[in-house]
């Protein structure tokens, strides 16, 4: 009997079987929940929802996840099941079944359809959230999700999937619309992205690029490193409150928190100052520098064992320590560009500042951090002036701003902000991405356009070609043979 492709690629004959188990299975449950009406879709998506999203079952969760992976903060962490919240209530305010939106004066109609079955491929720091999310955004579009969860948490993640089957199960739908890969690896993972019709990539650079070479349509991610404008009209004590909130936020694990303050001189000691109040540690010149030998290798590649400790944890791999009561750590940036460690993506409880004079200056140096890393991502200001947040939404190369919010908090949806809710951040062309906004529930799905004839809208050459327009170019000619 031939070797099946995926062996070759070098997946085990038991991960094959399991593959070819969980596509079968996911084809049969596809037949099925593409039948249901949008009441009861939408029913099983609030099922799903709560089966995770409760808070007796979410601490369970957190804590399985943490103490499995040793990433994370339990306490922030908790927050994220109002993410699942967020996303449920996203789902149910829009239509998925049938006519989705009729467009009368264009004659267009549009009628939603399942993509079919999605690959989901779970980051370690999400191993929770990021099931439920796709899982209540799935089953909205009636498609089926196979999760590919990372091996430093796959009990959690494999759990979070585990209670979610059982609410299907309890409504009498297939269990099998949802299933969670038991033997992970990379090669695991390619041959899942592979095989299905869609893939949702949340994770590291290489398993998104891996994602996007698969020869599977791919909503990938790019990578962070969130930057922060705080100007003159800034209120520093909010300033200050939101950045110790985005950067703590599961121990600055997420590709959102805040890496990088920009600050106006005039204010940069009041912020510097009120910064610490809210629990930062300005690191002295020598800790900076024992801070840039832990986090960076000799090829100046970010070091794993410093991604989503405490900075406690953080201060003592660097060999020093700091007050029990700090809650993240604070280094002066020594200049912006990719010798300068500093200005790169920190996913960890520490946060670089840096001085400008005139916002010129501030929007040059946020370009700059840009060139470094994280471009397509996020960035945000603390202003009250209009015209300084004009002049950083034209400037930014970047898919989404937060004015005067918690980036980590704010830029995949708050219930306080009109983004779509989601844990998958598209960062456009910028970060190597598909689209530039955050996936949500019409990247699930696809789109028949139904079109009927309408009143004739054909313009004039003279509006279409305004001053360019020339009668006489336009006069009959005799035609040319040749």
């Amino acid at each position: 009997m031939a070797t099946a492709p995926e062996v070759r690629k070098g997946i085990t004959e038991e991960q094959q079987q399991e593959l070819d188990e969980v596509f079968a299975r996911a084809r049969r449950a596809l037949a099925i929940i593409e039948t249901y009406d949008q009441a009861r879709i939408d029913r099983l998506c609030q099922a799903v929802a709560w089966a995770v999203a409760n808070k007796q079952t979410f601490t369970c969760l957190v804590d399985m996840g943490i103490k499995e992976s040793g990433l994370g903060d339990a306490v922030s962490r908790m927050g994220k099941r109002m993410k699942i919240r967020g996303v449920l209530r996203d789902a149910l305010r829009q239509k998925s079944v049938g006519i989705i939106e009729e467009l009368p004066e264009k004659g267009i109609v549009k009628y939603g359809k399942p993509v079919g079955i999605i690959a989901c491929i779970v980051p370690t720091t999400n191993p929770d959230l990021t099931p439920a999310g796709n899982a209540i955004y799935g089953i909205k579009a009636r498609d089926c999700v196979i999760f590919s969860p990372h091996p430093r948490s796959k009990k959690t993640s494999f759990e979070t999937v585990r209670l979610m089957r059982e609410a299907l199960e309890r409504e009498g739908a297939p269990a099998d619309i949802l299933q969670c890969l038991t033997r992970v690896n990379i090669p695991m993972s390619q041959a899942l992205m592979a095989r299905a019709d869609l893939i949702i990539a949340t994770g590291g650079q290489p398993m998104v690029r891996a994602a996007y070479s698969s020869g599977t349509p791919a909503y990938g991610v790019g990578a962070g490193n969130s930057t922060m404008i705080i100007d003159e009209t800034a209120n520093i004590e909010e300033a200050a409150r939101n950045t110790r909130l985005s950067k703590t936020s599961d121990f600055g694990s997420g590709c959102s928190a805040d890496g990088n303050l920009i600050i106006e001189a005039s204010i940069f000691d009041k912020l510097l100052a009120q910064l610490q109040a809210e629990g930062g540690h300005l690191a002295s010149p020598q800790e900076k520098e024992l801070l840039r030998r832990v986090m960076w290798d000799d090829e100046q590649h970010r070091t794993a064992d410093t991604v989503a400790i405490s900075p406690q944890q953080l201060a003592k791999a660097a060999g020093f320590t700091i007050q029990p009561d700090r809650k993240f750590v604070i280094v002066h940036g020594d200049g912006i560009g990719k010798e300068h460690h500093f200005s790169s993506e920190k996913l960890t409880t520490l946060l670089a500042v840096y001085k400008y004079s005139g916002f010129d200056q501030a929007l040059a140096m946020m370009r700059g951090i840009y060139e470094v890393g994280g471009k397509g991502h996020s960035c945000g200001i603390y202003s009250f002036d209009q015209e300084h947040i004009h002049r950083l939404a034209m400037a930014a190369p970047v898919s989404r701003i937060m004015v005067r919010q918690p980036q980590s908090k704010a830029n995949a949806g708050a219930f306080n902000n009109g983004m779509p809710m989601t844990s998958s951040l598209g960062c456009g062309t910028w970060g190597g991405n598909i689209v530039s906004e955050n996936v949500h529930l019409k990247h699930y799905m696809n789109t028949t356009w139904v079109s009927v004839p309408i009143k004739e809208d054909k313009p004039s050459d003279q509006e279409l070609f305004g001053t360019f327009y020339d009668p006489s170019m336009e006069a009959e000619v005799e035609s040319i043979t040749t």
